[in-house]
């Protein structure tokens, strides 16, 4: 990959549709979309712009920095370039545009920019759009499934490569580093994006042995002790990768926006017997999950049947985590964002759409001696689930 790649304007226009039919139903003049994700699947571009998308009529995106890339970008024909954001208000008024209820994303405005937003609309009623556009976003078109299958491609390729960084004695963050470095030469394109408030994340995780058991505040099954106690105190750190002790390389891929998730297992010599058995397990419930995984499937009894399945093969109290610091789901929805719906947790209702993309995390079963098990990105078809990931499963030894 040596180009750039711009939104098609059938897939900007389409999603535009999906949003003004929300905000007809929700008898909004229009919305205000400033949030970079957001903003880039709406219009496709991520430069520093507002794009107003009225109930009726065409899209204008009000463009700062960079205005000639915007031009350049977004396939939006109304372009225009902004000098201050207080003009907002009197741009849209000499366009005619009623602004008596307006749709913001209030899950990601700070509160500071909302009052700020409040005062130059002094006389709309904001209101927060961002489970509408959440739920617009969770159904994948051809072109997003076609996007995230590449980055899955690649996530697969340095997978494979795997075998030939590992070397015992290697720290942690060196195999990272190597690892990272496949991805990036491949185009991997900047940190994963989430969605939920301080949930900072970079680009994967690297453990190996007692690492894997070393939890941290990411809402993950495994987290690792990372470099520092600062930024990301989770991921790969300063520990050496010795013999006979599991290696668990969990990471996203993002290629061209969207993000692939996948965990892989490798061990230089021999893994523990009771890893191995985990292991098993642990494809042997991913298997009943994906057979379980259909159109119309409720979010909440695939987590169910997941922790049943655990209980049954006497992993209950190693699932998704140990103790109080386990992950409580079995997968989350992917695509721009890492944290997108559908999710699949305890009292998630939400039944399963065709083109709707995510990881399926596999499950994870954690061990003081180590962390263990599989994740697969997956896309939901008419006819089933689609695994987009596929690097081998089995556990690798070097």
């Amino acid at each position: 990959m040596t180009e750039m790649l711009y939104t098609p304007k059938n897939e900007i226009d389409t999603r535009i549709q999906a949003l003004q039919a929300i905000l007809a139903q929700q008898e909004m003049d229009g919305a205000l979309i400033v949030h970079h994700t957001n903003l880039f699947y709406l219009s496709g571009t991520s430069q520093s712009c507002h794009l107003f998308i009225p109930r009726i009529g065409e899209p204008l995106l009000m463009a700062r920095k960079s205005y000639h890339r915007a031009l350049i970008e977004s396939p939006i024909e109304q372009i225009m370039e902004l000098q201050s954001l207080k003009k907002i208000p009197e741009i849209l008024q000499q366009r005619g545009c009623p602004l008596e209820n307006l749709g913001m994303e209030l899950d990601v405005i700070p509160y500071n920019n909302w009052k700020f937003y409040k005062k130059i609309f002094y006389d709309t009623n904001l209101t927060d759009i961002s489970d509408s556009l959440k739920r617009i976003r969770m159904i994948k078109s051809d072109h997003e499934i076609n996007l995230l299958q590449e980055a899955c491609t690649i996530l697969d390729q340095v997978f494979s490569e795997v075998p030939a960084m590992v070397c015992e004695g290697m720290t942690e963050i060196e195999l990272a580093s190597l690892f990272e470095a496949g991805l990036r030469r491949r185009g991997y394109a900047g940190c994963s994006k989430m969605r939920t408030f301080n949930q900072d994340f970079f680009l994967g995780n690297i453990v190996s042995g007692t690492s894997g058991a070393v939890p941290s505040y990411f809402d993950s099954a495994v987290n690792g002790s990372g470099l520092t106690p600062a930024n990301n105190p989770h991921g790969a750190g300063w520990k050496t990768i010795g013999r006979n002790e599991i290696i668990f390389i969990d990471y996203s891929c993002l290629i061209n926006g969207y993000l692939a998730d996948g965990a892989r297992m490798f061990v230089l010599g021999s893994v523990s017997e009771q890893l191995q058995q985990a292991h098993n397990a642990a494809l042997s419930i991913q298997n009943e999950l994906i057979e379980m995984i259909r159109p119309g499937t409720i979010c909440e009894d695939i987590y169910e049947r997941a922790v049943s399945l655990a209980e049954e093969r006497g992993l209950g109290d190693h699932f998704m985590g140990i103790g109080k610091d386990r992950a409580r789901f079995i997968g989350h929805g992917i695509g721009l964002e890492l944290d997108e719906y559908p999710i699949f947790a305890k009292g998630v209702k939400t039944p399963l759409v065709p083109g709707m993309t995510f990881a399926l995390e596999g499950p994870k079963f954690v061990f003081p001696e180590g962390a263990i098990g599989i994740e697969n990105s997956c896309c939901l078809k008419p006819d089933g689930l689609q695994v987009l990931t596929r690097a081998p499963q089995e556990i690798i030894r070097l």
